[in-house]
């Protein structure tokens, strides 16, 4: 039980911080991109794609941490983190209110952090998880 809740945190974790790269990194890779080729095409559609695959990742990753954290509080924060994720990244497509693109870093960013949190200081000490005990 403890190594699979370690293994969802560091996926978590991984993952949240793969997205942030990603994140940071799309502007600049476009922008480079337009100046060489001037093609004004935008995003491939691939690329576009890997938001949602961080966000299954993610969502995946919180799941299986919320079933075995050992503190309570971790389970709402994570869920809150993952449902901003989720709202950021849809508005971005949907383009139903305006909201600036940096927004999508405090998610990410609070994503990364709990993960990295949970995986360290709310670990149970016992072959089954504290959570579940009554």
């Amino acid at each position: 039980m403890i190594l699979s809740n370690q293994k969802a945190d560091s996926i978590g974790a991984i993952s949240s911080t793969l997205c942030l790269i990603h994140c940071v990194a799309t502007p600049f890779i476009f922008l480079a991109q337009s100046s060489l080729f001037n093609f004004g095409n935008g995003a491939p559609v691939w690329w576009k794609f890997i938001d949602y695959f961080f966000l299954v990742i993610s969502f995946i990753a919180v799941y299986r941490s919320t079933q075995t954290t050992s503190k309570n509080w971790i389970k709402p924060a994570l869920w809150l983190s993952w449902l901003l994720l989720f709202i950021v990244i849809i508005n971005e497509k949907l383009g139903m209110f305006p909201l600036s693109e940096s927004f999508i870093y405090l998610p990410t960013i609070s994503l990364i952090a709990l993960h990295l949190y949970n995986r360290k200081y709310c670990q149970c000490n016992a072959d089954k998880c504290c959570t579940h005990e009554k």
